[in-house]
């Protein structure tokens, strides 16, 4: 038997002003997306903005529907939105936040399983990692650098890839 440990490695900052410039504007814009979340069942809004290499930033926001399993999340919708129309224009970063009114939420909320292997997958399509940037209002801000560290054991199959 041989036994393996995984560590991740994550920055944290106390407050939105203890970011740089550039991640704190992308914060800013995934606040922005939260209005286009379409939420009326959980009543839990996420927003995340992804930015380009170009600059460009493109807004994600989760989206619900009544029959629950055709909803989907923030960052798959500002993923897919990338991959059908900014395939050759690299995502350096992506900030994701969340609200309710609910309840207070104090620390930042984490992307879903298929949210972090929809990341995984274009991280590898466009062989760079991107920028994770996870916050809440008055919480504290996580910072990583590369889906691998939430998830670990991705699933990628090379050959399945293969032309």
């Amino acid at each position: 038997m041989i036994n393996h440990e995984i560590k991740i490695k994550f920055e944290e900052y106390i407050t939105l002003t203890d970011l740089n410039e550039a991640d704190r504007a992308l914060c800013a814009e995934a606040v922005t997306a939260l209005n286009g979340s379409h939420s009326p069942y959980s009543r839990f809004s996420v927003g995340a903005a992804l930015r380009l290499q170009s600059g460009k930033i493109i807004y994600g926001s989760n989206q619900e529907n009544v029959a629950y399993p055709s909803g989907l999340c923030a960052e798959r919708v500002a993923l897919f939105h990338w991959g059908a129309n900014h395939a050759n224009d690299p995502i350096e970063s992506i900030a994701i936040t969340a609200h309710t009114d609910e309840f207070k939420l104090s620390q930042p909320v984490t992307p879903c399983g298929s949210c972090l292997q929809v990341m995984a997958e274009y991280e590898k399509k466009q062989e760079q990692k991107m920028r994770i940037l996870l916050f809440v209002e008055d919480g504290p801000i996580w910072a990583v650098e590369g889906s691998e560290s939430f998830l670990p054991f991705l699933f990628f199959e090379e050959r399945l890839a293969q032309s």
